[in-house]
C-alpha cells in the first residue's frame, strides 16, 4: 500500500541558532520521512546551497525576518512580501496540499500572520498551547503560552474552549477538566482578571471547570487544560524547562561528588527523556484553520524534525507524542 504523502511549510528564519539549523532540521525531516515534501521560506540562495533534494523541496524567497524588537503589525503592513513567516503563512493558507507549517521565529509575527491568513470560521482569536507531560503519566494543555500577553476574561474563556476541544479530539477525553492558573486554590484568590474569569468559567456549563490551580500544581494532573494569559503561561513554560535543566545539572554534580555517576546518569536520563524540550518544545496554535507549530527560539535541527512529527500526528488525529 502506497504511503500517504504530506506537504508542510517551514519558516527558516527567526531561530536563535540561525537559518542553517532550521534548514538542517528540514534535511532530517526529509531523510527520516520519505512521504513528506517541504516548502521552505527564507533566503533562496542559502537554502539552495545546502543541497536538499530538489524534487521534494520548494523554496519561497523571503530574506527578512521579524525580530523580538520589531513591531509585528508594522512589519506585516510595511514588508510582508519580504518576511519569511508571513510568506510561509500565506502559502499555508492558499495551498490546498499543505497541511501546516512550522516556525521558530517571533510569536507576535506568527499571531499577526495567523490572524490575517488563517482565522477559523468562527473568527476565534488563536491561542498558543503547549502539551506538557504531567505526573500522572498523561498530558496537560497549557494555553496561552505567549501569543496573547494581555487578555480579558472573555478571551480566557475562549482559551478554555479551544483547549477543551483540542484535548477532546486528540486525547479522546469526553469532558476535559479545565483549571485556571492562580496564586491560590480558593475562589477568592487571584488578580482582577483571574477573579472575573473564574466567574465566567463557573457559569459556563459546557466547560468542566474544576477551579483555580496554583503554580506548584500546574503539572500534577489536576486538570487536562490549564488556562492563563500569555504572560503567565510563558513563565510557567520557561520556569518548568529551567527547573528541569537545573535539576539535571545538580544530579550530575552530586554523582561526581559522591562517586555515584552511574545511578545519577540513569536518573538524569529519565528526567531528560520526560522533559526533552527538543521534542516537547513545539507550541500549537489553536483556533487556526490549518496547523501552525511554534518552536522555541533556541530550537535546533532535532526540534524542527520532532515538530514535523507532531504536526503529522495532530493532522491525523493521533495523540501529540506518538
Amino acid at each position: 500500500m502506497e504511503q500517504k504523502r504530506y506537504k508542510i511549510v517551514i519558516d527558516t528564519l527567526g531561530s536563535d541558532k540561525g537559518p542553517e539549523a532550521v534548514i538542517e532540521g528540514a534535511r532530517l525531516v526529509l531523510e527520516e520521512n520519505p512521504n513528506i515534501d517541504v516548502i521552505l521560506a527564507g533566503d533562496e540562495e542559502l537554502i539552495k546551497s545546502k543541497g536538499l533534494p530538489e524534487d521534494r523541496v520548494t523554496v519561497i524567497h523571503a530574506p527578512t525576518t521579524v525580530t523580538n524588537y520589531d513591531n509585528p503589525v508594522e512589519a506585516f503592513y510595511k514588508k510582508k512580501s519580504e518576511v519569511s513567516v508571513f510568506k510561509a503563512l500565506e502559502e499555508t493558507a492558499n495551498n490546498d496540499d499543505v497541511i501546516g507549517m512550522i516556525s521558530s521565529g517571533s510569536t507576535g509575527a506568527l499571531l499577526v500572520g495567523t490572524l490575517r491568513y488563517l482565522l477559523d470560521d468562527k473568527r476565534t482569536r488563536p491561542a498558543l498551547a503547549a502539551i506538557l507531560p504531567n505526573t500522572t503519566g498523561n498530558f496537560t494543555c497549557l494555553v496561552d503560552t505567549g501569543a496573547s500577553i494581555d487578555c480579558g476574561p472573555t478571551q480566557l474563556m475562549e482559551f478554555a474552549h479551544l483547549g477543551s476541544d483540542f484535548m477532546r479530539r486528540l486525547y479522546k477525553i469526553e469532558s476535559p477538566r479545565v483549571g485556571l492558573l492562580s496564586n491560590g486554590a480558593e475562589p477568592t484568590k487571584g488578580n482582577k482578571l483571574v477573579k472575573e474569569t473564574f466567574k465566567l468559567l463557573q457559569e459556563d456549563k459546557s466547560i468542566n471547570f474544576i477551579g483555580n490551580v496554583e503554580g506548584d500544581k500546574t503539572l500534577n494532573g489536576l486538570c487536562d487544560v490549564l488556562v492563563c494569559d500569555g504572560f503567565a503561561g510563558n513563565q510557567v513554560l520557561k520556569n518548568t524547562a529551567g527547573a528541569a535543566v537545573n535539576l539535571i545539572t545538580e544530579i550530575m554534580k552530586f554523582g561526581k561528588m559522591t562517586g555515584n555517576d552511574m545511578i545519577c546518569k540513569q536518573i538524569a536520563g529519565h528526567i531528560m527523556k520526560t522533559w526533552d524540550f527538543e521534542s516537547l518544545g513545539a507550541g500549537i496554535m489553536l483556533g487556526a484553520r490549518k496547523l501552525i507549530l511554534k518552536c522555541r527560539g533556541s530550537s535546533g535541527a532535532s526540534a524542527i524534525k520532532n515538530a514535523a512529527k507532531i504536526l503529522i500526528n495532530v493532522h491525523d488525529n493521533k495523540t501529540v507524542y506518538e
